[in-house]
């Protein structure tokens, strides 16, 4: 039980233990004016009966507010879920489209990639085609023709150097072994008996 319960049950009892102590000065009756003419009825039963009355009409506006509120909040409840049902809507709306988009982008960014590929193979083989038509081979059988016709002069050079050689050589007949010297030093110092002659001019 909440603290305002508590404190409206302990207020009524309260007031029925007052009502039931003066019960009898209550029911008492008394000349009352209702401007237009006069009566004669208990005040403490009529205040008693308005105060009621008072309570009721605070009770049933409570409640009214209460059922308005909650009217108002299950409303609220409902277009919000409406509101959330629309925007998870328009975010999968968002998301397919960014999906086609991205799609789109694949197949476009996959075309031209085939196309530079394919554009590249067909200038690579533009390439290859120029190669394969110039004279490459013919260059190539040229220097090695002039490769050899160039070893074959140095061949027929040295050929020719060693005729030249051999027949420098054919009438050539050594020196006999008295007139080789013996050793270096009998070249380096001539014999003693040599060293006072006078040699004839």
């Amino acid at each position: 039980m909440s603290f305002r319960s508590l404190f409206l049950l302990l207020v009524g009892a309260v007031i029925v233990v007052f009502v039931g102590v003066n019960w009898t000065q209550m029911t008492t009756p008394t000349d009352l004016s209702l401007i237009y003419t006069d009566i004669r009825a208990p005040l403490g039963l009529i205040l008693l009966g308005l105060m009621a009355l008072l309570a009721a009409v605070f009770v049933a506006l409570i409640a009214y507010m209460q059922a308005t509120v909650l009217f108002e909040t299950r409303r609220h409840a409902k277009e919000l879920s409406v509101q959330r049902d629309l925007a998870d809507k328009a975010e999968a709306s968002r998301f397919t489209d960014l999906r086609a988009h991205l799609d789109r982008e694949v197949a476009r960014l996959s075309e031209v990639i085939n196309n530079q590929s394919r554009e590249t193979l067909s200038r690579v083989d533009r390439a290859e085609m120029g190669l394969r038509e110039r004279p490459v081979d013919a260059e190539i059988s040229r220097l090695v023709q002039a490769v050899e016709n160039h070893n074959r002069d140095l061949h027929s050079r040295v050929d020719r150097l060693e005729m030249g050689l051999r027949e420098g050589l054919a009438g050539y007949t050594p020196a006999p072994s008295s007139v080789l010297p013996s050793s270096p030093a009998t070249l380096a110092a001539p014999p003693q008996e040599d060293i006072g002659k006078v040699v004839p001019s």
